[in-house]
């Protein structure tokens, strides 16, 4: 696959800045070393800072702050193929936090860890020590394949072991190979970026330019869409039979990031492109990827998604590329249908007759509090049970996995002495929810979201309380930004930051995340939440058909009498 040459037409338009940076330094190296060495220098240069984003860091600072001055602190995401840590890892993860960053861990949207508030002189050493510990954030940001996720519940069927061994294969055949990484971060040198064998490096798989935006792969497994595999750019649904994963059906051309303003830009679902069989995986990923790297827009950052590809030149288009990539044709489409994107809170038994515990995790943030110290009892499970899988769902949530009968009733009592509930741990509309940090660490952030959402939720539900609907489920996601990391466009209810207090509200998506939302609000202050949502929550109970979710009585109804509001171009 790396062979295949580029095909795409040479465009009149000027590559953006980014372009420029990865040609003149394709090992990705920038200067990070030596400003990293230099203890005068409070930050990155402007260009390194786009270069430590395929090292797994972003540069930030808290603008909390930012009146008394800029206070630079970095942001670091590990590299979790199917989201799957030990009880070692997970000690290391928790020292980490503790030791080098803000004494939290947040799961994110996409199975990994994210390290927050890590000041410089505690980077370094951070990133030596998450290697020492058997885990990596190489290309878990920047232009490249991003960490590859897959389904993390043992339950539905014993070939979830054979999912998460193709994650795991797929993230390292998609790997950048430059050995900046190894030389930054193990053995703190700075690549010579003028040596001829430097300038000159072409990475076997992403060429020179690597690719031109990010990239995101997801397996899932069906019913159970728990990795909202219709957002990413390439999906694999596994196809199993008589427990035996066969092969995949073929998703392509998902993704969430949208910029306010700009109607070039969009949310779109992925199309089903085929079926083949598992021996054929890496191959099909690398012809995916390539087809990005080639075809990808490279003049215009917001619109350089595969998904802008797959709408321009169709389905059709991009089934006969990947199928030239791989040297033979697709199959045609495996019958699958979805039913949840939800987690199942709670014990459950697996098939291998081992228990696994999903726990709730408030926005994904993993921390201890005066009446919940779920940091703590999360350490103290990996220190006595040394056997536990810590496995991180798409949903923000952790699962404890590989339990035995006799290490179940621990486990219980040791949560439950920290004040961590293992049922009714939320209500429902808590569960159901999702955010992204937003303020005031992300530099895109226009308005609160992981801070803000819990107590706006507590708002909702006190609405839907007065209505009559309390014992309703209703996916609601917020993000501070367009870019869509919580996957707003997904949900029932999507609030989206436009400025300080003021949300672009998308409503209509479904439980098992095969429909996108639409625009209800393309303003609303966050005071008239309420008000506004309370007449249509009433028509909701009023007009609802038995067992009808809040989504699905949107899109049959709403949306049929009020049509959505258009959103504005700049």
């Amino acid at each position: 696959m790396s062979e295949v040459a580029v095909k795409a037409p040479v465009s009149e338009k000027p590559l953006v800045k980014n372009e420029h940076l990865k040609i003149a330094i394709p090992t990705l190296a920038g200067n990070i070393a030596a400003t990293l060495a230099d203890d005068s220098l409070a930050c990155f240069s402007g260009d390194d800072e786009q270069f430590l984003k395929f090292h797994g860091i972003y540069q930030q600072d808290d603008r909390d702050l930012r009146k008394a001055g800029k206070l630079y602190i970095w942001m670091i995401r590990g590299r979790i193929p199917g989201g799957v840590l030990s009880a070692k890892q997970w000690i290391a993860m928790d020292d980490l936090a503790t030791n080098r960053a803000n004494n939290t861990l947040r799961v994110t949207t996409r199975q990994s860890i994210q390290f927050h508030g890590v000041v410089k002189d505690r980077l370094g050493p951070l990133m030596k020590e998450i290697n020492q510990a058997m885990v990596d954030t190489l290309a878990a940001c920047g232009d490249v394949n991003r960490n590859v996720m897959a389904s993390p519940a043992p339950a539905i069927t014993s070939a979830r072991q054979q999912v998460y061994e193709d994650s795991k294969k797929v993230s390292e055949a998609l790997l950048p190979t430059t050995k900046a990484y190894h030389a930054i971060w193990i053995d703190g040198v700075q690549l010579n970026i003028d040596d001829p064998e430097n300038k000159d490096f072409v990475d076997p798989l992403y060429g020179r330019q690597y690719l031109p935006r990010k990239f995101k792969i997801a397996f899932v497994i069906p019913p159970v869409n728990d990795m909202d595999v219709f957002t990413n750019c390439l999906g694999f649904v596994a196809v199993i039979e008589n427990d035996k994963l066969v092969g995949y059906n073929l998703t392509a051309g998902g993704g969430m990031g949208r910029s306010h303003g700009n109607t070039t830009t969009y949310p779109r679902l992925a199309d089903v492109i085929g079926f083949f069989p598992r021996e054929k995986l890496v191959d099909v990923a690398k012809a995916v990827l390539t087809v990005h790297r080639d075809f990808g827009d490279r003049t215009d950052r917001k619109r350089a998604r595969l998904k802008y590809v797959l709408e321009e030149k169709g389905a059709a288009w991009f089934r006969a590329e990947v199928e030239q990539r791989i040297g033979s044709k697709l199959d045609e489409t495996k019958p699958f249908k979805f039913i949840t994107t939800s987690d199942t809170y709670g014990w459950q038994k697996g098939l291998d007759g081992r228990w696994f515990l999903t726990l709730f995790v408030e926005s994904g943030r993993i921390k201890d509090t005066e009446t919940r110290r779920q940091k703590t009892a999360l350490r103290r499970v990996a220190e006595r049970f040394g056997n536990v899988e810590f496995r991180l769902s798409a949903n923000q949530n952790i699962l404890l996995a590989n339990v035995t009968d006799a290490e179940k009733e621990a486990i219980t009592a040791l949560l439950h002495e920290h004040g961590v509930k293992t049922e009714k741990q939320a209500s429902l509309l808590h569960a159901a929810a999702m955010s992204c940090p937003s303020m005031p660490t992300c530099g895109l952030g226009l308005a609160e979201s992981e801070r803000f959402l819990p107590t706006l939720i507590d708002r909702i539900e006190a609405v839907c309380a007065d209505v009559g609907i309390s014992d309703q489920e209703i996916i609601i996601r917020m993000t501070g930004c367009p870019n869509g990391c919580a996957r707003p466009y997904m949900a029932e209810i999507g609030f989206v930051g436009k400025g300080p207090g003021r949300y672009q509200v998308w409503l209509g998506g479904n439980q098992n995340g095969t429909r996108l939302n639409k625009v209800w609000k393309d303003l609303l202050k966050e005071t008239e939440t309420e008000a506004e949502l309370r007449p249509l929550l009433v028509r909701f109970k009023a007009e609802r058909l038995a067992g009808e979710r809040f989504g699905d009585w949107v899109d049959r109804v709403y949306w049929k009498e009020q049509p959505p509001v258009a959103v504005a171009a700049n």
